[in-house]
Parts: structure tokens; sequence; C-alpha cells
């Protein structure tokens, strides 16, 4: 069975001269991404999985008492699906590379495109594309489903009122971000088992274990207290970043993250 590289070189028995550039690249993903089922159903079961979330945590909201209705903040509610949401996304991102590296088609693509840089950075432009544009499309869905499943009474967030809009966008951004966090994770480790490891601890494990033992000070830097806190409230937190500076963070996290990737990946090269 022919790999989905070879698929897109058979109209081209030879390169072109100079090699298969950057187009060349995205498309070839491109093809392999919509090439593989996982990728549809991974996908999916995001979607699904936060609108369930998003509704049966809205449908269980109660009226805030009197003292609590200043703090009240029905968006983050509709949003706590998000933290399942990175887990999956995440994962397919690490999968989008360690896959390659565990089937043996890294083979086939690196001989079509020599450069392990530009490998990456289509990868990274291809699947952050995908993740962003379904990260936006589900938290918006899963903000309006969440809303209408609201109980009589309960104060109902609409996308004008303050810091909301900004809320919903930055979370589905997140999820973008976390594509990217995943393929930078996949890139260094080139294994599938010690990258989701890897994945799990940033995202999970260590904010839990460190917010335990010392609170906010240090787990406030952590991605998914920045997503949950920072990110997807429409009301501040206190003591934690505020949602401009905590996804300045998590744009710098995905930034060395890939940034050591390709550094990674160019020493083979060399």
């Amino acid at each position: 069975m022919s790999s989905p590289v070879s698929h897109v070189l058979k109209r081209d028995a030879r390169p072109p001269r100079g090699g298969y550039g950057f187009r060349d690249a995205v498309r070839m993903e491109w093809i392999k991404l919509r090439s593989l089922r996982s990728t549809f159903w991974a996908l999916l079961l995001v979607v699904v999985s936060m609108v369930a979330i998003g509704v049966v945590t809205m449908a269980n909201t109660k009226v805030p008492s009197a003292d609590k209705a200043a703090t009240f903040d029905p968006t983050n509610n509709v949003l706590a699906g998000v933290a399942v949401g990175q887990l999956l996304i995440g994962v397919l991102g690490v999968l989008v590379v360690t896959g390659e590296y565990s089937s043996g088609t890294i083979r086939s693509t690196l001989a079509a495109i020599p450069n392990r840089r530009l490998v990456l950075a289509s990868k990274a432009v291809v699947y952050g594309g995908i993740s962003l544009a379904v990260g936006e499309a589900v938290t918006f869905l899963t903000f309006f489903a969440g809303r209408a499943a609201l109980g009589e009474g309960v104060p109902e967030p609409a996308l004008g009122d303050p810091g909301v809009l900004r809320a919903v966008l930055l979370s589905g951004a997140y999820l973008g971000l976390i594509a990217l966090l995943g393929i930078g994770i996949g890139a260094i480790t080139r294994h599938t088992a010690s990258a989701i490891a890897v994945l799990v601890a940033v995202t999970f494990v260590l904010p839990a274990v460190i917010g335990g033992a010392s609170g906010t000070t240090v787990a406030k830097f952590f991605p998914t207290i920045i997503a949950g806190n920072s990110l997807a409230v429409s009301k501040p937190v206190a003591d934690v970043l505020s949602p401009w500076v905590g996804f300045a963070v998590l744009c710098l996290y995905t930034l060395l993250v890939l940034g050591a990737g390709l550094r990674l990946l160019a020493r083979r090269d060399a």
C-alpha cells in the first residue's frame, strides 16, 4: 500500500528543480491528516465531549446566593470542557509527529523533503490551523448549547457582556496552542508514550501537585491553570495571570517548545 506522501508525488515522478518547497510540504501534510480516520474521530470526540460537559455543567448550575452573585461566572462554567478537549487535541498533535516514526512512514516523508525543519513547520501549520478552527467552532457551539441548558433564574451570559466574547475566543485559541505544544513535544521525544506522558504531566499532574503544595504562586504559570482561571473567565480571578498575560505566556511556551523541536531536528539534518 502506498503512503500518503507517495500518493502526493504520483503525478510528478521527478521532484521540481530545487526540491519540494513549503507549499508542497503543507499539501502533503494536509493529505496525510485527512486520510487518517483517527483525525476525524479524535476531533469529533473533542466536539462531542466539550459540548456534553458544557451542557451538563450548565444544567447543574444553580442560582448563586447573594454573597456570591458578584463573582458568579457562568461563562467559566460552560467552558469547563476545555480541560478534556486539550488532552485529545494535544495527544493527536503528538501522534502527528510520533505516528510517522513508529510506523516508519517518516522515511517516505524525508525522502521527499529531507529538510526536517520544513517538515515540522508544515505539520505545525496544517494541524495547528485545523485545531484552531475546530477550537473556535467548538467553544462557540459549547457556549450557545450550554447557555440553552441553564435552569430558570440563573443569569444567562451573552457574547455582548464584558469579557464573554474574549473568554470564548481565547479558549478556542488555547486549543490551537495545545495542538502546537503536542507537535513540539512529539518532535523533541519522537516517541509516542514518552511524549504523551510529558503532555499529561504538564497539563494535569504538575499543576495539581504544585497547586496543592504552594497554591497558585507557581501553578498559575501552567497551561491548564491559565486556561481555566485566566482565559476562560469573564470576571477576574484573584492571584492568577490576567487573560492577555496568560495568553502571551502560552504563546511563549509554544514558541520555546517548537523551537526546541526544530533545533533537535536540525542537528539530525547536519
